[in-house]
């Protein structure tokens, strides 16, 4: 018979706690979106967010995109761990989180809805749902 000591089942506890959360974000971010070709238009138009990993504006806007956001051009401007702005994002002259940037220069500060980036990228939503 196995003996384990209380150290051998936080491991073993841990392990199993990791491989559910690997479960849950692998199926949460499988399948396509329906804002999948909506967001990589805006990466083709230039269209770029400024963000922080802390901001919540910055984490709602990025849940419109239903798991598609990881096809827009995003600059994180904090520094891992930390609130501060990075260099690139002072260069740049944001100022507050998110900013969306187009191609032409102008801003939109702020949580912009889809239809606002749509409108300004002139990128194509895909129709809404009947409900």
């Amino acid at each position: 018979m196995i003996k384990l000591n209380s150290s051998s089942i936080l491991y073993i506890v841990a392990a199993i706690v990791v491989v559910v959360l690997m479960v849950v974000v692998i199926k949460q971010n499988s399948g396509p979106s329906r804002y999948d070709s909506f967001a990589q238009c805006l990466t083709e138009q230039n269209v770029k967010m400024y963000g922080a990993w802390w901001c919540p504006h910055c984490q709602n806007q990025k849940k419109l995109f239903e798991g598609a956001f990881g096809k827009v051009s995003y600059i994180e401007c904090s520094l891992p761990g930390s609130k501060a702005m990075n260099q690139e994002c002072k260069d740049a002259g944001i100022e507050g989180y998110p900013t969306w940037e187009f191609a032409d220069g102008s801003r939109l500060t702020g949580e912009r809805s889809l239809d606002e980036l749509a409108e300004k990228s002139q990128c194509e939503l895909p129709e809404k749902a009947s409900q």
